[in-house]
């Protein structure tokens, strides 16, 4: 925290910025908060701002827009700093958490979660990631998740009068789908976050700790079940076994009006309709579907927590703006305006009114993340996983592939202490 004099112009980066002083002349005390670029709006910031700073008299907020790129290593120079001037309050994603609580640089919230912020209520995609043990480091903020985005004009001319519920029925509906020149779904051979999805439904892992040392899972029964069942709805279509599906942009094979189905998140659909406007009152979405109709399928919960700095001067003021950000009024509030999912079960309701982001709701509330390790970071550097899947595609022995990629994992996974 610094404090600043009220003769003094405020000169930062920041996109919210003000001085002043509290009636009485006492100084307001300064929380800098690193938000990521595009998480919130603008419009969105300046209301929580002047909100806050009206029901908290002595703080004021200095936020700073973050880029993605090269994040990582500015966080942690930040948490290594000691000079007072860093962030108080950083968004990360959630599956960097444990790259930063890593060596005791983040305050523990266990104590603030459990008493004032209602973690048990929390999306598990969101809260998992940010444990340590039994600690609490990351407090949930928001999420986004993979759904079906699908023609309904497609849908309709195959005969199909309503999403599927279960896996069996969505793939009966995508074999309808592929024909008369249309792909049934747009599935790339490597995209490895819809396959985790259908292993974690299955009962499997990526990854899995044992004594204190994670080994890859991918060659276990369950795991292996979800990767034949990816084999089968891939096989639907006509997307590319050795790319992920960013290589082509999924949204453009989407937009060029041969495809009935993708799974991506809802906001895709923007950038669909934008490069082919004859979409626009055309798509829908639904849920992944699940091995039973009683739920819907499980999957990757992407997103983003807050973390407060060990090295912050104002722990308390620290932890104000983040209660503020994450409880129920000022989270649906963002969840609304930039189509979000919430970071609680129990505030899905307030996203029921748009279809694609009801049905992320929907899923998020089975959501997972990445093996809880900070090395996960260095399996998705050389992704073994995507390797396995481009050769289990192309006819290799799913066993053998699938123990080869997870030594790979194992390797990745064990920290070098030499």
């Amino acid at each position: 925290m610094r404090r600043r004099l009220l003769a003094l112009i405020c000169v930062t980066g920041s996109l919210v910025s003000a001085c002043g002083m509290i009636p009485g002349g006492q100084e307001r005390k300064t929380v800098t908060v690193w938000l990521m670029k595009d998480s919130a709006s603008e419009e969105f910031l300046q209301r929580f701002t002047e909100d806050f700073e009206h029901t908290h008299k002595d703080l004021r907020l200095d936020i700073r827009i973050q880029e993605w790129t090269g994040i990582v290593e500015k966080v942690r120079g930040a948490l290594d700093d000691d000079s007072g001037d860093g962030p108080d309050v950083i968004e990360v994603g959630n599956t960097q958490v444990p790259l930063y609580a890593d060596g005791g640089r983040l305050v523990d919230l266990t104590l603030e979660s459990m008493r004032d912020w209602g973690k048990e209520k929390w999306l598990p995609g969101l809260a998992q990631p940010g444990k340590d043990g039994n600690q609490q480091y990351g407090i949930p903020w928001y999420a986004a998740n993979r759904v079906v985005i699908y023609r309904k004009d497609l849908f309709e001319q195959a005969g199909i009068t309503r999403p599927p519920k279960t896996r069996d029925e969505w793939l009966a509906d995508t074999e309808k789908l592929d024909s008369g020149g249309n792909q049934g779904i747009y599935l790339a051979g490597q995209d490895w976050y819809t396959l985790s999805g259908f292993i974690w439904d299955e009962g499997g892992d990526l990854a899995r700790e044992n004594d204190h040392e994670w080994q890859g899972t991918l060659d276990a029964p369950a795991a292996l079940r979800g990767m034949d069942f990816y084999r089968r709805l891939q096989a639907l279509g006509d997307g590319p076994v050795g790319a992920d599906e960013e290589h082509p942009p999924q949204a453009g094979v989407f937009a060029g009006g041969k495809v009935a189905q993708l799974v991506a998140v809802p906001g895709l659909a923007h950038s669909i309709v934008r490069q082919n406007p004859d979409l626009k009152d055309r798509l829908g979405f639904f849920p992944v579907p699940g091995r039973t109709a009683a739920r819907p399928g499980t999957v990757f919960t992407g997103g983003s927590d807050l973390v407060v700095p060990q090295n912050t001067e104002d722990q308390f003021a620290a932890t104000a703006v983040v209660g503020a950000l994450t409880g129920a009024k000022w989270d649906t509030e963002l969840a609304r305006t930039m189509n979000y999912v919430p970071n609680k079960t129990t505030l899905a309701g307030a996203v029921a009114g748009e279809e694609g982001v009801a049905a992320m709701a929907a899923g998020a509330a089975h959501g997972r993340a990445t093996p809880h390790t900070p090395q996960w970071a260095d399996v998705e550097a050389d992704n073994p996983i995507k390797e396995y899947m481009t050769r289990v595609l192309t006819g290799a022995d799913p066993a053998a592939e699938a123990r080869r990629a997870s030594r790979k994992i194992t390797e990745a996974l064990t920290p070098d202490v030499g």
